[in-house]
């Protein structure tokens, strides 16, 4: 019944915004007859007062002043009750068809006007309504507690439900503001989330497409150098090549399925995150690009979360990358430090130092973001000694998630 009367009440509301003045017009008409119709009542064994048309032409007058309601409800509420006592003193029942335009009047003043202001005017219509009802000789034939509770009783309504419709309007406005900054923050947080796949694609297609392009240019590089001198060791660089070539489309072709997940079922035809157990394959592709690695491990190695050993496993492998392409050492060190609650990983080389990275470049921010990404620390620069060292500390467990879906 409830949500009937709200539907009702719904489209009522959005017909008085489409026609205000019509219904408006309509609202006065009603009044007027309520008002001149109150005028013909008594009680029983009485006559209604005759004092002519004037009373009559005055209701009706100040019906036609509740067309401003909108704009001056105080100016309306208050013409109205003064034409309302007059009535009432000059002998006419209080009924609540005489009540009508005063209830209206009040109804709406306690719906476009803040609740203090209309205590003041209710308190004080009550009062003055009270006293000209017990003041009047229409109904001499009640006690006074009786004549009181009655305009009490009937200008308390319309305060009620003035105050019940602002509640309403002011509660269906916060749903509305509510609604437009969920859809607001939802908009925000879709253009935030694209950006950070965005980012997140970038750096693995990077990692990926760098790491192998250098390996397999250092492996022709090796290939065509030793092709006339050693013939048998240029064919298993030629056959380390096919791997890494290989192993570099399998890697990009698992990256931009990524892109592709709505297609297919989830997981299909992905292979899963490289860690730290494939760091063997990936040393001795460097060392078939003449990049000689040596790895030690310091402390108790202890498991590692998916998305710590896949930053594990990246950062070596873009340090590794930066020694082959950048660097002119022929030989690298990787040190696994295994503390109380994070895993400290270095990769250096010695000797003089090429071309170094651009503190800028691609690589090296795409190492601090992994790092940041799960809660760990990364620095990067020359050694005193020479060479080039890059040392990251990350928690044994991620701090933030990892992106579902961080594959390689």
């Amino acid at each position: 019944m409830s949500k009937s009367l709200e539907r009702y009440a719904d489209r009522f509301e959005q017909y008085a915004e489409r026609f205000p003045r019509i219904l408006d017009v309509m609202m006065v008409v009603s009044l007027i007859g309520c008002a001149v119709l109150g005028t013909q009542l008594s009680l029983p064994g009485s006559r209604p007062p005759d004092s002519g048309k004037p009373t009559e032409i005055l209701l009706g007058l100040s019906c036609l002043v509740l067309l401003k309601y909108r704009t001056h409800p105080r100016t309306v509420l208050v013409v109205v009750a003064l034409v309302t006592l007059a009535a009432v003193t000059r002998g006419y029942l209080l009924t609540p068809l005489l009540l009508a335009p005063l209830l209206a009047a009040l109804y709406w003043l306690a719906v476009l006007c803040e609740p203090k202001t209309v205590r003041v005017f209710g308190t004080a219509g009550v009062v003055a309504l009270s006293t000209a009802n017990v003041i009047a000789d229409s109904m001499d034939g009640l006690t006074v507690l009786l004549q009181v509770i009655g305009p009490v009783f009937w200008l308390a309504l319309p305060l009620a439900a003035g105050r019940m419709t602002q509640l309403r309007r002011a509660y269906l406005e916060s749903v509305q503001a509510r609604a437009e900054h969920a859809e607001r923050t939802r908009e925000e947080e879709a253009r935030l989330r694209v950006t950070e796949e965005r980012v997140r694609i970038a750096r693995e297609l990077h990692d990926v497409v760098a790491h192998h392009l250098a390996l397999a240019n250092a492996q022709a590089g090796t290939a065509a150098h030793l092709a006339r001198r050693d013939p048998e060791q240029t064919q298993k660089i030629l056959d380390d090549l096919t791997g890494t070539t290989s192993s570099a489309l399998r890697e990009l072709k698992a990256t931009l399925g990524l892109l592709r997940e709505d297609d297919h079922p989830r997981g299909e035809g992905l292979e899963p995150a490289p860690g730290l157990a494939r760091l063997p394959e990936l040393i001795s592709a460097c060392a078939s690009a003449g990049l000689d690695v040596t790895v030690t491990t310091e402390g108790v190695p202890r498991p590692l979360s998916p998305g710590v050993d896949l930053t594990a496993y990246r950062i070596v492998q873009e340090a590794l990358t930066n020694v082959s392409k950048h660097a002119a050492a022929h030989s690298a060190h990787v040190r696994f430090t295994y503390a109380d609650s994070r895993l400290l990983i270095t990769v250096s080389n010695d000797g003089p130092v090429g071309p170094a990275p651009r503190s800028g470049g691609f690589g090296l921010m795409g190492m601090r973001e992994r790092a940041h990404s799960i809660g760990g620390e990364l620095c990067a620069g020359p050694r005193p000694e020479g060479g080039f060292e890059v040392t990251t500390a990350l928690p044994l467990q991620p701090s933030a998630a990892v992106p579902e879906g961080d594959r390689p």
